[in-house]
């Protein structure tokens, strides 16, 4: 069973392809044409790893939450492979993916992507034998919200993703204590959405398509500003 992988909810686009066996091979962009680049990268991917599409047994897509614009891009292409090609598709949280990347640690995990607008998106999660189960809800806050659950917690946190390390200092005054993941594992990876899921399709366990949509914790720049303006034009 070879999947592909699609994330594309961060700063950092990924796409990668692997099997229950390894992973075959996967691609990072950074950039401002790098949601462009999705479909093009894939292409190489293939090339690169000497498969064609027509190997491809199921698409992993990551449905966020992260940049409004990216993920729109990510789940719209993940879905066009998985109908194009009569695949089926399942969703994954970035912050589970984010979290699956630094498992092997015995300390509480924080997964934190920068929202933008000083917010971050986050939630926290246990190591279990193969992977993450998170502990609590998806959250989206100040740094100070953060930094608040963390010392509530105890202190004996990992904290992972690159919203964790541009609010460091912040945290940092509030529990000393907390350790942080190097910048390699800053962003969600589309190689754990191939690990995360690829027992999923092995069961088939799939998503709807319908159902594969992005996990948006707040408001688009765009509908706050809408809301501002009826709000002045009612006033």
């Amino acid at each position: 069973m070879i999947v592909l992988g699609i994330e594309t909810s961060t700063p950092q686009t990924s796409v990668a392809l692997g099997n229950e066996r390894e992973i075959l091979g996967a691609v990072q962009l950074t950039g401002k044409m790098r949601q462009d680049s999705v479909v093009p990268a894939v292409e190489r991917l293939l090339s690169w790893t000497g498969l064609s599409l027509r190997q491809v047994g199921g698409v992993s897509v990551g449905v966020g939450p992260g940049l409004f614009t990216g993920l729109r891009v990510g789940v719209e292409a993940g879905k066009s492979f998985a109908q194009v090609l009569s695949l089926p598709i399942v969703g994954v949280p970035s912050l589970d993916a984010l979290a699956f990347g630094v498992r092997y640690t015995r300390r509480l995990i924080g997964a934190v992507i920068d929202a933008r607008r000083g917010e971050v998106f986050f939630a926290f999660y246990r190591s279990v034998p193969g992977g993450v189960v998170r502990e609590g809800n998806y959250q989206v806050g100040p740094p100070a919200h953060l930094a608040a659950e963390v010392e509530a917690l105890g202190g004996d946190v990992l904290l992972a993703g690159n919203g964790a390390i541009l609010y460091r200092h912040e945290i940092e005054e509030v529990d000393a204590g907390v350790e942080f993941a190097s910048s390699a594992q800053a962003y969600p990876q589309a190689s754990a959405l191939v690990e995360l899921t690829v027992p999923r399709f092995i069961r088939e366990e799939y998503d709807r398509p319908f159902d594969v949509r992005p996990l948006y914790l707040r408001k688009s720049d765009a509908e706050i500003a809408w809301d501002k303006r009826a709000r002045g034009a009612s006033a």
